[in-house]
């Protein structure tokens, strides 16, 4: 089987010690879904439950992957509301753009979390792969939801026009962007966020530059950032790209450039917003009210912006790179 290394993620959003550094939570739980019959989790269709927040960048990974290897019939999924429960943590509550719970009538996603282990008492995240044949989650690692998905569930995909999120011969690379782009960008933006030092934030800040600056040069030569159609990391690069104008620009402080300055980047952005539906799992409404609701250390009033109006929709001229 192939497993994501254990690279251990900034929460949603992230604690912090005194120091301004995050007080980083590994996932819970990560066991593995298989195709051969190798683990106690054969992949099969109609078994396991996908729990999702549409505001995560987390969770938004693993939903994209789901709909472009077509699993919508065979994993089905539940999405929670974006305003955390101050308490409880994740909802699930019948607000625009959210589901409830129709597997197991969960009126809180720690629920889940202690129907698998009732000792359970750390921050609980998503997304949150569930097995509703043994009532207890498999995962709740976006890395190995992904990857499993793009793996393991390849004969439960439908249509004729899946694509290979993980092709053999790009993996070497795909690891090794993977793990920058996390570093530098993905986490980058949350580090600057939740600083709590002026040091803490400029150097977290430069770094999230430093790696836009040189994907914007990568992206002059291609279209993608790896092969000739997008694979998982370009996936894992969409979704912080995504957030960025509209969250990470004013909320989280990282404000040299938006990504609408930056002419590859941009229309970058919007190639992968208009390829095969991929926009279609984006609610900015779910993203913005999150985060500047939710985070009010950040936000004491949490006034939610109306701005900034993005025409993701628009022409991007990326055709010529291909």
């Amino acid at each position: 089987m192939t497993r994501m290394g254990s690279t251990v993620k900034a929460q949603f959003p992230a604690e912090q010690t005194q120091e301004g550094q995050f007080v980083r939570q590994e996932d819970a739980f990560r066991r593995w879904v298989t195709s051969d019959g190798s683990s106690e989790f054969p992949a099969v269709a109609g078994r396991y439950h996908l729990y999702v927040s549409l505001a995560c960048p987390w969770a938004h990974r693993t939903i994209i992957v789901r709909k472009l290897m077509h699993l919508e019939e065979a994993i089905g999924m539940s999405v929670v509301d974006p305003v955390r429960d101050e308490e409880h943590g994740w909802a699930f509550r019948l607000v625009p753009g959210a589901t409830g719970d129709p597997v197991n009538g969960f009126e809180y996603l720690r629920e889940a979390y202690t129907a698998t282990d009732p000792s359970y008492a750390a921050r609980v995240t998503v997304p949150v792969l569930w097995d509703k044949q043994t009532h207890q989650i498999v995962s709740n690692s976006d890395d190995d939801i992904m990857r499993m998905f793009e793996t393991s569930f390849r004969g439960a995909a439908g249509g004729a026009d899946v694509v290979d999120l993980y092709p053999a011969q790009h993996r070497e690379e795909i690891e090794s962007l993977n793990e920058w782009i996390y570093q530098t960008f993905n986490n980058g933006v949350y580090r600057a966020g939740f600083a709590t030092s002026q040091a803490a934030y400029e150097d977290a800040a430069r770094q999230v530059f430093k790696t836009l600056d040189a994907l914007e040069r990568r992206l002059s030569q291609r279209r993608y950032l790896i092969a000739g159609h997008p694979v998982e990391t370009d996936w894992r690069t969409f979704v912080t790209l995504v957030r960025f104008d509209a969250v990470y620009y004013g909320h989280f402080k990282c404000n040299v450039r938006r990504i609408v300055d930056y002419s590859n980047l941009w229309g970058y952005l919007r190639d992968l917003y208009q390829y095969r539906g991929a926009g279609e799992t984006v609610n900015l409404d779910h993203i913005k009210r999150h985060y500047y609701y939710t985070h009010d250390d950040i936000n004491p009033t949490r006034i939610v912006p109306i701005g900034p109006e993005l025409d993701f929709d628009s022409p991007h001229g990326r055709e010529r790179l291909s």
